[in-house]
């Protein structure tokens, strides 16, 4: 016999917020929708995620790229954001049966150092590439901006660029202060929806310039060839493109917060919690499936933009040149609106990244304190209080490095490559986890455990890869 909360149909979108989403214990229990249009009014994670992954690995270095070997490598864009998709829904199936998140299950993976998981030390370590990674996004969100609306008569002086950051950070530490996953996630949808329509309508502009490009020039990019002299940059955009072991940990403290595991319960081996924790995690892959389709056009439509605008011209532009010169082309194609929407587009993509990791890195960050033994995660008042501090040092931090770096696009290859060896942490904690945490009787069949494997190889590999060449 079943109890009522059992039975119950879900009534909110996302947990009430007065509720602790990581304390898991069968009072939220809540029944899974079972149809599509169902399960799409309980989406969320997924955007958000999104929000972090379209910035600067798509606007900077995919645009890059396009224009270093033009449309060659757009394969790549698909591959890369495909592969790495199996490692976040494994990670976030696991998280959503046990209600723990990333930072908690890959302090589990041995060997342990000093009584703490090797991938522990590893994140530690890691917290390098969130600060250099997003000092270079927010930088280049500055120069976007202050291209349009200068403080002062040089839009690129240290007053101008040091200010519009100065602005950006407030706005980002005053969305953030509430510490609210609601907010995170309907700014991030908003956000989202706009920047990927944004990409795709600055694509589609080309059409009708001399920069045409049509479906010839997709067949080229779809004959999985690496030019030569591309592959550091590739091995970059494989980091930075899709979701990076930064927003694969991210996202299990979204679902999370979402309510997926506090609507599932606790596991006690009945049919009723195998089929509540089947039909979230349906929800989760959709959730994850749809995320997916958007930043992989947006990702698309900026590597193109590099492809069909600079390479024929041989324009290789970098840092903050990438903005200024595609702007500029559009200015003078389609005339003065062009540009000014590719800044105002480009400025949004970057500073989305930012609101979307000030909350997902401090999460981060503030758990792995945690583990450290800086404080008791499991109590909320003392995680609410660490992750404010947290959400406020972080932007104030990256606006800082931000400011006194003249080349955003150095910062984010630099921190492409930090994250590539984050990965091979974050694959092999998944598949640790899914194998020996994760109930047998929610995973998926054998299909499935081929492709989480395939994807754990190859950015293992990748990550390998990426340690060598930064030797």
């Amino acid at each position: 016999m079943t109890t009522p909360a059992q039975t119950s149909s879900p009534t909110h979108a996302t947990i009430p917020a007065r509720v602790d989403p990581y304390r898991v214990d069968g009072s939220q229990i809540t029944d899974p929708p079972r149809s599509f249009r169902g399960k799409l009014r309980f989406l969320g994670p997924g955007m958000i995620t999104s929000a972090a992954v379209v910035g600067s690995g798509e606007l900077l270095t995919a645009t890059t790229l396009g224009a270093q070997v033009g449309f060659m490598l757009l394969w790549l864009v698909l591959v890369s954001t495909f592969l790495k998709v199996w490692v976040q829904i494994e990670l976030a199936r696991w998280s959503i049966s046990t209600g723990r998140v990333a930072i908690d299950g890959y302090d589990d993976v041995p060997p342990r150092i000093l009584r703490r998981g090797w991938i522990s030390w590893l994140v530690l370590l890691m917290f390098l590439q969130f600060f250099i990674g997003q000092a270079g996004v927010i930088s280049a969100s500055a120069f976007a901006f202050s291209s349009l609306l200068p403080i002062g008569p040089d839009p690129y002086s240290l007053l101008s660029i040091g200010a519009w950051v100065a602005i950006l950070v407030v706005i980002a530490v005053g969305i953030h202060v509430v510490n609210r996953y609601a907010v995170v996630e309907n700014i991030s949808t908003v956000l989202v929806l706009v920047v990927t329509a944004f990409a795709i309508l600055m694509l589609f502009l080309l059409n009708g310039t001399e920069f045409a490009w049509g479906v010839g020039d997709l067949a080229d990019g779809m004959r999985f060839e690496i030019a030569a002299g591309s592959a550091g940059v590739a091995l970059a955009m494989f980091g930075m493109t899709g979701v990076g072991a930064g927003e694969t940990t991210a996202y299990t403290y979204w679902v999370v917060e979402k309510g997926y595991a506090a609507w599932t319960g606790v596991n006690d081996g009945s049919q009723a919690w195998i089929d509540r924790a089947r039909g979230w995690i349906s929800v989760m892959k959709v959730d994850v499936w749809v995320s997916w389709l958007i930043y992989t056009c947006s990702t698309a439509a900026f590597y193109m933009l590099g492809a069909a605008v600079l390479h024929p011209q041989g324009i290789v532009p970098e840092g903050n040149q990438v903005m200024v010169t595609i702007s500029s082309i559009f200015d003078s194609t389609v005339g003065t609106w062009g540009g000014v929407v590719f800044l105002t587009g480009a400025g949004l993509a970057l500073f989305k990244t930012i609101l979307a990791n000030v909350p997902s890195l401090g999460r981060q960050v503030g758990h792995t304190l945690a583990v450290f033994g800086a404080y008791d995660w499991s109590d909320q008042a003392a995680r609410d209080r660490w992750q404010r501090v947290i959400m406020i040092v972080l932007p104030v931090g990256w606006g800082l490095l931000g400011t006194l770096v003249s080349s955003p696009l150095t910062l984010v290859v630099i921190a492409g490559i930090l994250n590539a060896i984050f990965l091979i942490g974050a694959a092999i904690a998944t598949l640790y986890l899914a194998h020996v945490q994760t109930d047998p009787a929610i995973r998926d069949g054998r299909p499935t455990s081929v492709m989480l494997w395939i994807s754990a190889v190859a950015i293992i590999l990748v990550g390998v890869s990426g340690l060598v060449t930064s030797l």
